[in-house]
């Protein structure tokens, strides 16, 4: 059945008809369980998305997964190491050029962008630039699934930081784009960079857009008590989140500032 999702307890091996997660072993606060490296495409060919961090354990199950299927190119949702670290060992392992929206992270093959479409075993992908986590940030559609890769975009649980190369008007932007596209294609699910699968797109992007306006009337609410700095701000709204995630929060929260300057 095209667009079938199977769920399992954790997201490694995680599937729809043409794309399979292998999770990387680099769990935490920040990661999730890990990275997810989806493998899509046909039974001869695939690519590669996001081959994670520079493990080599898992550079070699995410090749050894592949029996004697081909991998054409290495896409690359975002150049954040934990997605693209191993992106360099695992191009060498499987003889495959390495694509990406940053020239830096690119490696023996052309760049992604917008519009572009990537086939891999009769499967297209079709490329969103969803600019705002990072500015490079990308999307992949996959229309024979029904199913959007959304890299750091959209995680499989909780929310995304929005990181020093990124910034919130883009990621608005990008979660609008993202939530009317889901709509109107009928997606089925999103298949995130880290946590598990969302079978209900729609629902969940709605949960993103709805979670970003609720933090911003927090943060006004806490500048009016008074708090100026981002730590200061970081102390009321996130007062019950794990202190070893402040820090990403700060980030967050300077780009929401930013943000709210710009109104």
């Amino acid at each position: 059945m095209s667009g079938l999702y199977i769920p399992i307890g954790t997201p490694d091996g995680s599937r729809t008809e043409h794309a399979e997660n292998l999770l990387a072993p680099n769990p935490s606060l920040m990661t999730l369980d890990g990275t997810n490296t989806w493998v899509v495409g046909g039974a001869e060919e695939v690519v590669v998305v996001d081959p994670g961090p520079d493990d080599e354990r898992h550079l070699l199950r995410v090749r050894d997964r592949l029996g004697e299927r081909r991998v054409s190119e290495i896409l690359l949702t975002h150049g954040h190491s934990d997605h693209s670290g191993g992106a360099r060992r695992f191009a060498e392992l499987v003889g495959a050029p390495v694509r990406a929206l940053d020239p830096r992270h690119r490696l023996g093959g052309e760049g992604l962008a917008e519009g572009d479409v990537v086939t891999a075993g009769g499967v297209e992908i079709h490329v969103y630039g969803t600019p705002g986590h990072s500015y490079d940030s990308l999307c992949f559609w996959l229309p024979a699934d029904r199913a959007m890769l959304t890299g750091d975009t959209v995680l499989g649980r909780g929310t995304t930081v929005i990181a020093e190369d990124g910034g919130l008007a883009d990621y608005l932007r990008s979660l609008d784009r993202l939530r009317a596209t889901a709509e109107s294609l009928e997606a089925r699910a999103l298949l995130p960079g880290h946590g598990p699968v969302l079978p209900d797109p729609v629902a969940a992007l709605d949960g993103y857009l709805a979670h970003r306006r609720e933090r911003l009337d927090q943060i006004r609410a806490a500048m009016a008590r008074g708090a100026r700095t981002p730590r200061a701000i970081v102390e009321i709204v996130y007062a019950e989140v794990d202190r070893s995630l402040w820090p990403a929060a700060e980030m967050s929260v300077r780009a929401q500032l930013d943000y709210l300057e710009r109104l």
